[in-house]
Parts: C-alpha cells; sequence; structure tokens
C-alpha cells in the first residue's frame, strides 16, 4: 500500500507509519481542539476507562440548573442507600431467625478505584473475589472450621453503585458520605458486621468513620500494608488512597494504629507516623517483631478492633495482582498466624488494593484475596 494525499515522489517513498504521523501532525497544527483530544486519548490508553470518566467530568457543561442537578444526584444516591438498607434488612432478619449469632459477618462491595495513585484495576475487584470464594475448587469452611454457608459467618449486600453515582457528577466529599452511611446501614441490623471489598484503599477511611461513629468511639487498627498510607494529602487529594489513615487519625477514629508488612516508607511516613503515633512495624525487622505481632492482644478500653488488609503487604510471589508490586513482604501463612493468633473483638474489616486487571491467567491473586476474606469473616463471627 504506497497510497498518499499528496503526488509527490517523496510522500509516496515514506513509510506507511511516517506519513500518517506527519499528516496527523498537520492537521493537529491546525486544530488544537484535535491536537488535545489525540493527547487525552493516549492519557486514556495509559490509566483506563475511569480516567476517561473523569476527563467527561471535568469538562461537562449544561443549560441544566445546578438545582436540578442535585436533586437528580439526590435521588440516585437515595436509591443507592434504599438498595443496601433493604438487603440488609433481609440478611439481618435471616441472621436473627436462625439465633445464636453475637456477630455475623456480611460483606459490603466498594468498587472505587479513581483515588488511586497509579492504576486503577482495584475498582473491578469485588466481583472477581466473590467469584472466587465460591469456587469450586475448594470447600466453603474456614481454617477453624467454620461453614460460610451458614449465614450466621456470612451473608452478602452487595456493592454500593459508586460508578453510577460518580456519573451523575458526585463529588468524592459526598460520595464517601454514602459509603459511610452504607457501613451505619450494615452495622444498624444487628448482628451484621461489615467485611468491605474494596475498591482502593480510600476506602478505609469512610469505613472505619461508620464504624466509629455507630459504636460511639474509636477502635484499634491493625493494618497489614507494603506502604503507611499516611501522606497528609499524596498529589493534592485528601482522599487519596495513599493518605486514608492520615484522615482516620485526625478524624479521632482510632485510638491504636499498628502498620504491619511496611517496606515502602520514605521519610514523610515517618514523621506521619510519629505524629499520630503509629507504631511500624516494617519488614526489615520482622524476623525479630514476629513474636510480638503473632501474639497481638488489640481492643481493650476501645469500642473493638478493624482490621485493614492492603493485598500488598503479600510478597508479590503470593500475590502478584496489585497496582503496586514491592518483593520483600510477608508470606500468606505469617498473615494467617497473625489473625489466628490476634486476640480481639472485631468489629469490621476491609480487603484492598486487588487488582484483577494485574492478575495471572488462572486467578491466583483473586484466590488469595478470597481466603483473607474467609479466614477475616471467621475471626469476625461469633
Amino acid at each position: 500500500f504506497t497510497c498518499s494525499i499528496s503526488s509527490s515522489r517523496e510522500n509516496f517513498e515514506q513509510p506507511n507509519e511516517k506519513r500518517f504521523l506527519k499528516l496527523i501532525s498537520e492537521i493537529t497544527k491546525k486544530n488544537s481542539a484535535i491536537y488535545v483530544a489525540l493527547l487525552d486519548m493516549s492519557k486514556i490508553g495509559q490509566r483506563g476507562i475511569h480516567y476517561l470518566q473523569r476527563l467527561n467530568s471535568a469538562s461537562f457543561t449544561t443549560s441544566v440548573s445546578a438545582s436540578s442537578i442535585e436533586k437528580g444526584q439526590n435521588r440516585v444516591i437515595d436509591a443507592s442507600l434504599t438498595l443496601i438498607r433493604e438487603r440488609a434488612k433481609l440478611k439481618g432478619e435471616l441472621v436473627r431467625l436462625l439465633g445464636g449469632a453475637k456477630a455475623a459477618t456480611s460483606l459490603l462491595g466498594v468498587p472505587l478505584g479513581h483515588n488511586s495513585s497509579f492504576l486503577q484495576g482495584p475498582a473491578f475487584a469485588p466481583p472477581r473475589i466473590r467469584e472466587a470464594i465460591w469456587c469450586g475448587s475448594t470447600n466453603s469452611s474456614t481454617e477453624e472450621g467454620k461453614e460460610l454457608k451458614d449465614p450466621r459467618v456470612l451473608t452478602d449486600v452487595g456493592d454500593v453503585p459508586v460508578q453510577e453515582i460518580r456519573d451523575c457528577g458526585v463529588d468524592d466529599d459526598r460520595l464517601m458520605n454514602v459509603i459511610s452511611e452504607s457501613v451505619k446501614l450494615v452495622m444498624e441490623e444487628e448482628p451484621l458486621r461489615p467485611l468491605v471489598l474494596g475498591g482502593d484503599h480510600s476506602i478505609s477511611y469512610p469505613v472505619v468513620r461508620a464504624v466509629s461513629e455507630k459504636l460511639g468511639g474509636p477502635v484499634d487498627i491493625l493494618h497489614l500494608d507494603a506502604h503507611p498510607d499516611i501522606y497528609d494529602c499524596f498529589e493534592g487529594n485528601k482522599y487519596s488512597h495513599a493518605s486514608s489513615f492520615a484522615r482516620i487519625m485526625e478524624g479521632g477514629y482510632a485510638r491504636r494504629l499498628l502498620q504491619v508488612g511496611i517496606r515502602s516508607i520514605n521519610q514523610e511516613g515517618r514523621e506521619q507516623g510519629k505524629r499520630f503515633g503509629v507504631e511500624q512495624f516494617e519488614m526489615r525487622t520482622f524476623s525479630k517483631d514476629r513474636h510480638v505481632l503473632e501474639n497481638l492482644k488489640l481492643g481493650e478500653g476501645v469500642k473493638g478492633v478493624y482490621i485493614s488488609i492492603d493485598v500488598d503487604c503479600l510478597d508479590p510471589a503470593f500475590a502478584p495482582g496489585v497496582s503496586h508490586i514491592e518483593p520483600g513482604g510477608l508470606t500468606f501463612r505469617d498473615v494467617l498466624n497473625i489473625l489466628h493468633n490476634l486476640q480481639a473483638d472485631v468489629v469490621g474489616a476491609d480487603v484492598v488494593e486487588f487488582n484483577p486487571q494485574r492478575d495471572t491467567v488462572d486467578g491466583m491473586t483473586a484466590m488469595v484475596a478470597a481466603k483473607l476474606v474467609r479466614e477475616l469473616a471467621a475471626k469476625i463471627s461469633k
């Protein structure tokens, strides 16, 4: 193929790709809007569909009144909360009818990925984790013998429809409130306790806030992660997944924060840790700290214990499907030993930062995340 828009010999002899790029260059010099659009498309290709939605919302103009838009947003939010409320009521009534449960785990998905500083694939994690939980390759019993098919151990109230809410132009301040309200709706149906499927780590802030406010006081937090996620305001985003625990500590929602598995931390992370009195256990000293971490007793004098597990706390040999790969992490059995031996009343938990778009073809990390969920469900329910 040697066709050209010009009859000159020079254009006929140029390779197709070079002629195409030259043509694009000539056009875009005359039309800066096309040039900007092409640059945006390049960014979309690098960062995924959520970046496209961010661009659309940023450039959106309309003649519809602000009050009409707000009314529409409120209707979508109300419908979303109604869905969670009715599902939680149904599951709560079932557990109470069966009787004998002081605490029962209820899954709540929060498919949010736009507060990630790198990849946004964690938004697609909740359905993958659910699929792996009930995969036929394994049974439905936890390691300590609890049966997941028993609603007194595990129920599911579905997902907060994050993307549908954002598509209406709802900002992150209101979205975080919706997530908090959804968690509270689950907790209203005793004995249900929330186990939240992320999503990026920004979801931990509204979830912990809701748990603390609903219980009427601070909790202790056990946080397993390669990163401390305690930047003051990472890249100018106060809701960044790298700033979630700064928001939690500022709000007074936690008394103690123990961070385990840390191996990617800079000066600000250490200074913020000192500022908030965080107990940071880095991987470089794990062999020395192992005995302490495998014999933790938390929650005395507060409203309970919240557990937050970022899947990248694990060495990538065990969980490659994460956005931020950090070698030198915990083994899967290290994590289970910490969880199984923990003496605490666990009032809520989350599993975050699993990125299905980086997982192996056989879904290895999905199964790892599912196993974490299963063992957390056993820890919460009683």
